[in-house]
């Protein structure tokens, strides 16, 4: 190589950095990456407290100690100009490879996205089944327990050859063998159903159609009579859903999902709650369609409390302690209830035995994902 050809590659290399460094300044940072779905990490500041020197170092101010400099690569990483188009080529470049996985998300059959599901800590399985037998004791009505599985099991098929999982199906055995509840199980019918679309291609949540099928295994298990199917007229309210596991995965070539709606709104009231503060909701809060979390159209997203009260006044009263998956059940459960109280552990905890006894509840159902039930670090509220 001679030496004007290595001086001309030298000053290439450093054109390209700079052109990067000066592309980086002169974006302007983004709060929201509505791809991502998710708040984008903002420049850390410092102050006069942040310089200060101590021992051990990690006593020391944020400039010392390292947190300055984590949270400011975190800050370039977030704010790299380009990010969407990096983070597509990124996944492109694993398909390409061959690679059937990116950002712990498996690249499936028939255009479908499935979140890896790692061992979870067995600990807290355990401490989170034991909350659960904790409430049954605390209440003198029925709870029933259900744990949804997730597509890495209904739809293994889909997944890449030899993808690596934890098992689902051992902690569904595990949760029916211990529980003091009433166990419904779920595994069965959507299992039985699983050559329809029963969940979201790009996202983590089961469809309308799948939160039926699980309505119809939780009233059996209830003793009451589901709604059939056929009674329902199906409407479609958006083609253009692409979900979290999309936003996670990087892949941005698939086509996007939609959402059903089978149960009408009319006559349906929702409360709101946020501590003592209520304010009006919506069984179907149409605004959010036109915002990149589309399936929080179900009810407005996540609330500590919501109440639904169908027109009807003659039926039980129905606690529901639940992740995110009891939005789109919640429609069809308005025709067994006269009202349905949804409490989210993860913003709202009150006790729930007091609850149930300051609001008449007649009967207590927890419902959670299995995922999201082996993670979640907050149902000790139901030993409250």
């Amino acid at each position: 190589m001679s030496k004007k050809y290595a001086v001309f590659l030298s000053a290439l290399f450093c054109a390209y950095l700079g052109g990067f460094l000066l592309l980086n300044l002169v974006t302007p940072d983004r709060e929201f990456s509505p791809l991502e779905n998710r708040y984008l990490a903002q420049r850390p500041e410092l102050d006069a407290q942040d310089f200060r020197l101590a021992w051990p170092v990690r006593e020391s101010g944020d400039f010392f100690n390292g947190t300055f400099m984590s949270d400011f690569e975190t800050y370039l990483t977030d704010q790299f100009a380009g990010r969407d188009l990096w983070i597509a080529a990124k996944a492109l470049s694993e398909r390409a490879l061959g690679k059937g996985e990116n950002n712990g998300v498996y690249l499936c059959k028939e255009d479908t996205l499935i979140a890896r599901f790692d061992r979870p800590d067995p600990d807290r399985v355990a401490d989170n089944l034991d909350y659960v037998n904790n409430l049954v004791e605390n209440v003198e009505i029925p709870v029933t327990f259900s744990l949804i599985p997730g597509k890495v099991s209904v739809w293994a098929d889909r997944l890449p050859e030899g993808a690596p999982n934890a098992s689902e199906e051992d902690i569904l055995a595990q949760a029916q063998a211990s529980t003091a509840a009433r166990w419904a199980g779920l595994d069965a019918i959507l299992r039985a159903h699983a050559g329809e679309e029963i969940y979201y291609r790009l996202d983590h949540h089961w469809t309308s159609l799948g939160a039926y099928y699980g309505y119809a295994a939780l009233m059996e298990t209830m003793g009451l009579e589901p709604v059939p199917l056929e009674a329902y007229t199906k409407t479609t309210v958006s083609e253009n859903f692409n979900g979290t596991t999309f936003s996670t995965s990087g892949v941005r070539w698939m086509p996007p999902d939609h959402i059903d709606i089978y149960v009408p709104e009319e006559g349906i009231t929702v409360t709101a709650w946020n501590g003592t503060q209520s304010q009006p909701g919506a069984l179907y809060d149409w605004s959010r369609l036109e915002e990149k979390d589309q399936y929080s159209f179900f009810l407005g997203g996540n609330k500590p409390l919501a109440v639904v009260e169908p027109p009807h006044t003659d039926a039980p009263k129905l606690l529901v302690i639940r992740d995110s998956y009891a939005d789109s059940l919640t429609p069809f459960l308005t025709a067994n209830f006269s009202e349905i109280h949804l409490f989210d552990p993860r913003y709202n905890k009150t006790s729930v035995a007091q609850y149930v006894r300051d609001n008449d509840i007649d009967q207590v159902l927890v419902l959670y994902s299995v995922a999201n039930f082996v993670s979640d670090s907050n149902l000790f509220v139901l030993a409250r």
